[in-house]
């Protein structure tokens, strides 16, 4: 008698999601204010717009551009909205901040805008290793959204999962 394999992962109705999936796929790069800045930490009005004036916007086009500044320095808040104002029209977004800090907001838009109820009874795993960094307040995200939808929600892989929460 032949007994043939079963595949239970695949028959048990789990559903996978990848968080890597919501990962932005444009490239990012980074406005540093530091070279505009009078000895390193003075920014200077009249010599900020006119290096402005001069600089070649198109390297930054359609990009993600992190505006930030890698000296200690005071910088005014008028700085930021100049830089964005040339850059309109240019990059595809805008964020003040690093990198890590832009995918977390990233990741916080992308998640609460997603409409999650086909997850409704569903056993859903959240998958765990991937090559993306994605941040732990995404995880913590996805929970919070799936709950009130999902039957049960695990972490890690469907052969292998750590229990998160099952509805009673």
């Amino acid at each position: 008698m032949e007994s043939s394999l079963i595949n239970r992962v695949a028959s048990s109705g789990i559903m996978t999601l990848n968080l890597e999936d919501f990962f932005p796929d444009k490239d990012r790069m980074i406005f540093d204010i530091q070279p505009y800045l009078f000895h390193g930490l003075i920014l200077k009005e009249k010599d900020f717009r006119s290096a402005l004036k001069e600089l070649d916007w198109t390297t930054f086009e359609d990009k993600i551009v992190l505006i930030q500044c890698s000296s200690d320095a005071i910088i005014p808040m008028w700085a930021y909205m100049l830089i964005s104002q040339y850059l309109e029209g240019v990059a595809y977004e805008v964020f003040v901040g690093t990198d890590a800090e832009y995918i977390k907001s990233w990741y916080h838009k992308a998640l609460k805008e997603n409409d999650w109820s086909s997850y409704h009874d569903c056993r859903v795993v959240v998958k765990g290793c991937g090559e993306k960094p994605v941040p732990p307040e995404a995880y913590s995200m996805i929970t919070f959204l799936l709950k009130p939808f999902a039957k049960s929600i695990m972490f890690g892989e469907p052969c292998s999962t750590v229990p998160i929460y099952k509805k009673s």
